[in-house]
């Protein structure tokens, strides 16, 4: 097997070195992720309903509560030390031209995260949140030193690719199943890594040019939709651009569906699916998300693309959405249907389509805020207000 990748001791002790673990073996661990316990609902909703204010006067707020007591198994639940999780790698799709950037864009953006000046680190910084960044497979080379963060400014570079982009996935699988078991493996360890600290609420992000077909195209195979209904501009196209967008990914669908189709087992459909059609940073935000459900912390889930990793993680482990909190409609064509597949109702709708996980971001405050009417706010009898008459 391959030898393990660069930043292996950054792991936690709880999974061991890659090379020495199997794909079923990481799968068994990843998908021990229980339900949410439901049987607490209506006490806290008598929490929420008996604070000093008319029942539902602070509309989603109020559900926002109960999702987060509800996940917290606690009436007082609190956002502890939360972390930004940018994943970031190559896609081989894009050497057909499915998007208007080059693929240095990816290295590009990458260098300007770690030196602090993307929109990310603005809203992190704003949003008091820890912002990292893991390179899984960037196809092309990083500045050197950029994993020196010795200035305030600077954010955290974890390096542990898989490979330097994925394969082209209108001819190919995108990645071998051992390449996702090493990538589901480092997204997992970075999870792990945080929770030991302390962090009890988790978002991601992504960067890697050409990352909206790969999205596209699992929300088809994830979800039924129509390929059109899944496949948007990305960073910009023009209509000539759309559409052969459209028309390569309708041959890449239309290529590995018998072999895809073929595979019985839905577990084992789920794999072959993300390792045909993901990038590596989807398949390490696949295994995040597993990860972070399976610890019971609260995922903040970002747009198009980090949503399309969600679609994966609930094919293998269906409870991992119970641990979601939605933070924002994405512009990007397919987004909204993805969200109606998750029977969600995110908490903004500003028109961002940037990704790299903004819309997390800036959600952490109305977490905090839910947290705080549910810690912070008196009740009708601590405060000596009247209650409603019956």
């Amino acid at each position: 097997m391959s030898k393990e990748p660069s930043g292996a001791s950054d792991r936690a002790a709880s999974f061991p070195p890659v090379s020495t673990d199997s794909f079923a073996a990481t799968l068994d661990r990843l998908l021990q992720v229980h339900p949410v316990d439901q049987s607490r609902r209506a006490h806290v909703q008598s929490i929420i309903d008996h604070k000093t204010k008319p029942p539902g006067s602070l509309g989603e707020i109020e559900s926002l509560a109960m999702d987060l007591a509800l996940i917290q198994g606690s009436d007082t639940p609190r956002v502890q030390s939360p972390a930004l999780i940018v994943f970031a790698a190559d896609h081989g799709i894009a050497t057909r031209g499915v998007s208007p950037y080059p693929q240095s864009v990816t290295a590009q953006m990458v260098a300007n995260f770690v030196t602090g000046g993307a929109a990310i680190n603005a809203f992190c910084q704003a949003s008091d949140v820890q912002c990292e960044i893991v390179d899984v497979g960037i196809a092309h080379a990083l500045p050197e030193g950029l994993d020196t963060h010795a200035e305030p400014a600077r954010t955290l570079l974890k390096r542990d690719p898989v490979a330097p982009g994925t394969a082209d996935f209108s001819s190919t699988p995108a990645m071998t199943l051992d390449q996702l078991r090493r990538a589901m493996h480092v997204g997992a360890a970075v999870v792990e890594r945080h929770a030991a600290r302390g962090c009890n609420t988790i978002a991601f992000g992504e960067m890697g040019i050409a990352n909206t077909s790969s999205a596209a195209c699992l929300m088809q195979r994830f979800t039924g939709a129509a390929l059109a209904d899944c496949v948007g501009r990305g960073t910009g196209l023009d209509e000539a651009g759309l559409a052969h967008k459209r028309a390569v990914l309708a041959g890449a669908i239309d290529r590995h569906r018998d072999t895809l189709d073929g595979t019985a087992d839905p577990i084992e459909r789920a794999a072959h699916t993300l390792a045909t059609f993901g990038g590596f940073e989807v398949a390490a935000m696949t295994g995040a998300f597993l990860a972070a459900a399976s610890r019971r912390m609260t995922i903040v889930v970002d747009g198009f693309v980090v949503s399309s990793a969600l679609l994966a993680a609930c094919a293998l482990a269906p409870a991992t959405r119970q641990y979601c909190v939605f933070a924002h409609r994405s512009e990007e064509r397919g987004h909204q249907a993805m969200l109606d597949h998750f029977s969600a109702r995110p908490l903004l709708h500003l028109g961002l389509r940037l990704g790299e996980g903004t819309g997390a971001a800036l959600a952490v405050p109305l977490l905090r805020a839910a947290c705080a009417m549910l810690c912070d706010m008196a009740s009708f009898a601590s405060a000596g207000v009247d209650d409603r008459t019956a």
